[in-house]
């Protein structure tokens, strides 16, 4: 065998070798978020915790001293892209689009005056009512906790980038499917609850 063969031969096996290590390393970092019936509870914590992406029909509900407001939304979330909320109930404010660009907010509806619309609609313009601002606060708050009560995953977490005015949030989420299902914010400040209700949920993970 010539000195050219034995040389190829070295270099395809250092290629294999490299390959081999790194499908190895790959696949032992990568992590399966995939739930099912016998998904531990840390294991759907992840699970929301990692989320890729999601699309959701709320119901919203926000109690105040004053008054209570119902709207049914439509949030859209992807960790690489835009994140939207869509009214589309109450029909007075249907249409609003409220667009959260990297830091950017936008809120797009070309035939309201939404600056008279959200003196009465505040929290509407608020991304605290996503599952992504939820996320964030569970990730960065040392107090986060999680339980599990009837079939269910409860996440407890709260808002303190304003220590005057903290928010606690809780999640429940549906232990066999790793879906949410309804999410808490109170609002000690302002003395107000809202609730709100997942409809239709579809998770990437």
């Amino acid at each position: 065998m010539n000195k050219k063969k034995i040389f190829l031969i070295i270099i395809l096996l250092i290629i294999l070798t490299v390959s081999i290590f790194l499908i190895f390393f790959n696949n032992k970092g990568a992590k399966n978020y995939k739930i099912g019936n016998n998904s531990s509870s840390q294991e759907i914590v992840d699970y929301i915790l990692n989320i890729n992406s999601y699309e959701a029909i709320v119901e919203i509900e926000i109690n105040s001293n004053k008054n209570t407001n119902k709207y049914k939304i439509k949030q859209q979330y992807s960790r690489n892209g835009e994140h939207m909320q869509e009214v589309l109930e109450p029909e007075n404010i249907a249409g609003i689009k409220i667009i959260k660009d990297g830091n950017k907010l936008k809120i797009e509806n070309s035939n309201l005056n939404l600056s008279t619309v959200f003196e009465k609609y505040d929290y509407i313009a608020d991304n605290a009512l996503d599952l992504e601002s939820f996320i964030e606060n569970y990730k960065n708050d040392a107090q986060s906790k999680y339980e599990e009560k009837n079939e269910q995953i409860i996440m407890k977490t709260a808002d303190r980038s304003n220590e005057k005015n903290v928010k606690d949030k809780t999640l429940y989420i549906e232990k066999s499917t790793g879906k949410p299902l309804k999410m808490e914010i109170k609002d000690t400040n302002k003395n107000s609850s809202i609730y709100i209700i997942y409809n239709e949920v579809n998770v990437n993970s």
